[in-house]
């Protein structure tokens, strides 16, 4: 199906969101990027808003009800991580059913007509933004970075210098496994290299 591809692309967004939030604590919850200033989400509040905004979207401009609330009864790291893992595994179901002509009929997209296939590819880039924030928080707050994309600073350094990409785990059933079990030891994620000394960054500062 022409579509594939934007199937398999939310799949594994899906699984980079659920990672990023793996690399958190609970006592990280409430940490806002400068302390007091309420313009800048809470990790939680980013949390919120992708569980919240994604069931909106899915819902209002794609017609996926996944017919669940969109966050957990009790606030935690861990179970926003169940709770946003089994919604977008309904998503991803529905949209593996999905046709050629529903992918590319239009839908309201806020006050313009879009393709359901241009909704999702904005709906991917909109997740990847807000996740990019957190893992800017995560380095604000002194935690290390699996990959996400490609190598980090943790894993090896940079790509030129043949730096692993190596990710905490290796689907959402080992993340959520991984994660309970070693809930109050930072979970059961892989061992992270460091860099050895080499630089992590093109052009570092002196």
């Amino acid at each position: 199906m022409r579509y594939d591809f934007l199937v398999e692309t939310y799949e594994t967004e899906g699984i980079k969101v659920l990672s990023v939030w793996s690399e958190f604590r609970d006592e990280d919850l409430p940490v806002r990027p400068r302390a007091g200033d309420p313009r800048g989400r809470s990790v939680r509040e980013q949390m919120v808003h992708q569980c919240v905004s994604e069931n909106l979207w899915f819902m209002n401009m794609l017609g996926i009800d996944v017919a669940a609330p969109p966050l957990p009864a009790s606030e935690t790291r861990l179970e926003f991580i169940k709770r946003y893992a089994e919604d977008s595994k309904k998503r991803l179901d529905a949209l593996k059913e999905k046709n050629e002509t529903w992918w590319e009929s239009q839908t309201t997209f806020f006050d313009v007509q879009r393709s359901r296939a241009w909704v999702l590819v904005r709906r991917v880039a909109h997740t990847a933004h807000h996740r990019g924030q957190q893992m800017a928080m995560l380095r604000m707050l002194g935690r290390d970075l699996h990959s996400n994309y490609g190598p980090t600073a943790d894993t090896g350094g940079l790509m030129q210098n043949h730096a692993p990409t190596i990710y905490a785990y290796d689907g959402v059933d080992a993340l959520i496994t991984g994660e309970v079990a070693g809930e109050f030891a930072g979970g059961a994620k892989r061992t992270l290299p460091g860099a050895a000394g080499k630089p992590v960054t093109e052009r570092p500062d002196r």
